[in-house]
């Protein structure tokens, strides 16, 4: 019988700033590695669970940036010292959240920690972080997050095993005895079970008829985690050329670049649509949760209307035809285009704040099956998750069906529903100070009515508001309140300004600014976002005082 390791308890200082944004922890690198830092979030988030931590079932995984492996086995360590009784560990600690969820559902997990910083660079000068997802598979609702801080703020010591070791490189289960208590670690595949996931769900024989008919895909994983997973799922199960996929193998540092799924942070994808004759062109995050969709020649797919698209062509995937189609849902920033598709589909239409927890809630009560955000993410309640990989083989199962292009697909959805003109102007790493003054000040605005009935004009085109506030969330399932979740300026003709600062950077703050005009008329449909747009991108420039407060004369991303 092994010997029995020793189980240690380490005296540690509170960290100020322990608290869990939209999803997880993120830092730095250079902070989760000072000593004990790490350690005291994991052990904060283990006490979390309560009661429901001595012999629980745990998954772990990440997406394969700088400090992962190391991470891994300190939560391996530390979950033996806190009497876990079992841990799923992704193979070399790399698997897609989206995995991840799907993983702890399938086998009946009480929880995750998934080791990402999702679409922040990774490197060992740039970011990492950690978050924990409840046994649905989705990430930790606020009442847990809110726990781990409090948490946070007062912890005197952690528990670790620190003599325990163990080798994450390949599939296999290795037994412990800690203090004479049995303790497993089941290393496994990274990518066999989501893959037998995905067979449930879409069509794989009529999606490679497709694919090797002739059909063209071109896949960046921007050298996150999707990599193994698009090579065994595009190629390998549904015969696309190797060189379909690119930049697939995951590196700490992401090969140096910003493994955002936008625009700008992938735009060398944007120009290889533009020079080839590819169909399809999609990217994915870091951690795979994301994903962007080009048609021919670089058409680009905004989010809003990827999941407008897919919500009226529901039943172009086979899953939906077994399990039904229950609701829509989107979060409040991203615009309203799935709501007309609701409306004339007779299904609800949910809008939550930013974040996915708040649609695992409505999905476990089953009144929701699909969901997304204007950042690039898009999913379905197989998960509780958003999910890259599934976005695109949705896509591709709409594409196999309708026998048209991705324009074509979108020319049509907006000639028969309207388009939602969209833009977001993203400010990076501004202090944090005179932003949360900007905020403030419109929280006066709001209070005041001064803004009530106001017009503004700019480029020929005048705005009358007709409310402001700043969005508040009660969810129809338990009544739980999420206020101050985004300034909203609605104005008479159904256009919208929203301001909010994300929850998913690491340092200072990021101000996102939305933009969403209605237009249905078709003579306008088909004109470029930017023109139909830049009337109303001025009056919020200048209704908010971007510059004044953030210094900067230009976004930093515009998506």
């Amino acid at each position: 019988m092994a010997q029995s390791l020793k189980i240690v308890n380490r005296s540690t200082n509170p960290f100020e700033g322990q608290k869990p944004g939209t999803s997880g922890l993120r830092k730095k690198v250079k902070i989760f590695k000072q000593e004990n830092y790490t350690e005291n979030f994991i052990q904060c988030t283990l006490n979390a669970m309560g009661d429901k931590l001595n012999g629980s079932f745990l998954a772990v995984g990440g997406d394969g940036r700088y400090y992962v492996k190391e991470a891994v086995l300190k939560i391996i360590q530390m979950c033996a010292a806190n009497k876990v009784k079992k841990l799923l560990v992704a193979q070399d600690g790399i698997m897609s959240t989206p995995a991840v969820s799907g993983l702890i559902r399938k086998k009946g997990c009480d929880g995750g920690i998934i080791l990402t910083a999702s679409h922040n660079p990774g490197g060992e000068n740039e970011d990492f972080g950690i978050k924990f997802n409840i046994a649905n598979g989705g990430p930790a609702p606020d009442g847990v997050t809110n726990r781990i801080h409090e948490l946070s703020n007062s912890i005197k010591e952690y528990r670790i095993c620190p003599e325990l070791s163990c080798d994450i490189s390949r599939p296999g289960v290795t037994d412990y005895l800690v203090e004479g208590e049995p303790f497993r670690v089941e290393v496994v595949d990274s990518v066999e079970d989501y893959l037998e996931l995905m067979k449930g769900i879409f069509d794989f024989p009529a999606l490679r008829q497709h694919v090797t008919g002739g059909f063209k895909l071109l896949i960046n994983c921007m050298h996150g985690v999707t990599g193994p997973y698009a090579k065994r799922i595009f190629v390998e199960e549904l015969g696309a050329p190797a060189e379909s996929v690119v930049n697939g193998v995951p590196l700490e540092d992401f090969g140096g670049h910003h493994p955002d799924p936008n625009l700008t942070y992938a735009a060398d994808l944007v120009e290889a649509m533009k020079e080839g004759d590819c169909d399809l062109g999609a990217a994915f995050d870091g951690d795979g949760d994301r994903n962007m969709i080009l048609g021919r020649k670089a058409f680009f797919v905004c989010p809003s209307d990827s999941l407008a698209v897919l919500a009226n062509h529901l039943e172009c995937i086979p899953y939906f035809k077994t399990s039904g189609v229950k609701g829509y849902a989107r979060s409040m920033p991203t615009a309203g285009a799935v709501d007309r598709v609701a409306a004339s589909t007779g299904k609800s239409i949910y809008e939550t704040p930013t974040g996915w927890k708040y649609f695992g809630n409505l999905m476990d009560a089953g009144m929701l099956s699909l969901c997304g955000e204007e950042s690039f993410g898009t999913g379905s309640d197989h998960i509780r998750e958003k999910d890259g990989i599934w976005a695109v083989l949705a896509w591709l199962s709409v594409l196999a069906n309708q026998k048209m292009s991705v324009e074509d697909i979108l020319g049509q959805h907006w000639r028969k529903f309207g388009r939602n003109f969209f833009t977001r102007y993203d400010y990076e790493n501004c202090d944090s100070a005179p932003c949360n003054q900007m905020i403030s000040e419109l929280e006066t605005a709001i209070a005041s009515g001064s803004m009530k009935d106001k017009s503004f004009s700019s480029g020929g085109k005048t705005y009358t508001v007709a409310k402001i506030d700043n969005f508040e969330y009660v969810d129809p399932v338990d009544a739980s309140v999420a206020s101050k979740q985004g300034i909203r300026i609605l104005f008479a003709d159904g256009s919208r300004i929203v301001l909010r600062l994300s929850g998913t950077g690491s340092s200072g703050a990021t101000v996102r600014v939305y933009i969403d005009s209605y237009e249905k008329d078709h003579d306008k449909i088909l004109l470029p976002a930017q023109e139909v747009l830049q009337p109303l991108i001025s009056i919020a420039l200048q209704v908010c005082r971007i510059k004044e407060f953030t210094g900067r004369d230009a976004p930093t991303v515009i998506t």
